[in-house]
């Protein structure tokens, strides 16, 4: 019991005693200190999906928003994840962080953020980004290099210095978390590891062996 009394600790120096049951409030804060240390995209996750025919792929995608609904991303939804998430709408998470020597795994339902979310985003991207979003038909096949290039010449001809809209094959996903564990390096081998799970009252933690 001293064990786990001495993580709990841990845990107070981070945030306050009141916030312990909610693990929002502890990944918010080791991202604030990601942004302060890591070196390059703090807010970049391995983002892992499954075919219907439970053929799992991954790869890196970045953090827009999180809150109590969920952890969002945006991304061309008919891509492969996108193609995933349509047949198989269940996804993970993993962010680390090198720097800190830290650790965040988020599983859990997806669905698509709203129309009206989408825009609002969209509209905040560079608009070199909202021009490549219309230019790319990611995860096809494509021939050269200048086929990718030429696209991006046309979209940009046809836009103008008019606003650019979101492509409807464009928008955001949320993953609505049921499990977060937290892992943190420790000496030997004896890492710290604390899962949350989500249950009809909120959420449940437990401390598992590294």
């Amino acid at each position: 019991m001293q064990y786990v009394k001495n993580k709990d600790h841990w845990l107070k120096g981070v945030m306050a005693i009141r916030e312990l049951d909610d693990p929002l409030v502890l990944f918010h804060d080791w991202l604030r200190e990601a942004k302060d240390k890591e070196e390059n995209d703090p807010t970049a996750a391995c983002l892992a999906t499954a075919s219907a025919d439970a053929v799992p792929s991954a790869r890196m995608v970045l953090l827009k928003d999180a809150n109590s609904d969920g952890f969002v991303f945006y991304t061309n939804l008919e891509s492969r994840k996108g193609e995933d998430l349509l047949r198989n709408p269940q996804a993970a998470l993993c962010f680390h962080w090198k720097s800190l020597r830290r650790q965040v795994r988020i599983e859990g339902n997806v669905t698509l953020v709203s129309a009206t979310e989408g825009d609002e985003y969209f509209a905040t991207r560079p608009r070199s980004a909202q021009i490549g979003a219309w230019a790319s038909s990611q995860s096809k096949p494509l021939q050269t290099r200048f086929h990718l290039e030429k696209r991006v010449v046309e979209y940009t001809a046809k836009f103008g210095l008019s606003a650019i809209p979101r492509p409807e094959h464009w928008s955001g996903y949320r993953v609505a978390p049921k499990r977060i564990e937290f892992w943190r390096h420790g000496n030997f081998r004896l890492h710290d590891r604390l899962l949350y799970e989500r249950n009809d009252t909120g959420w449940r933690r437990e401390w598992l062996f590294p």
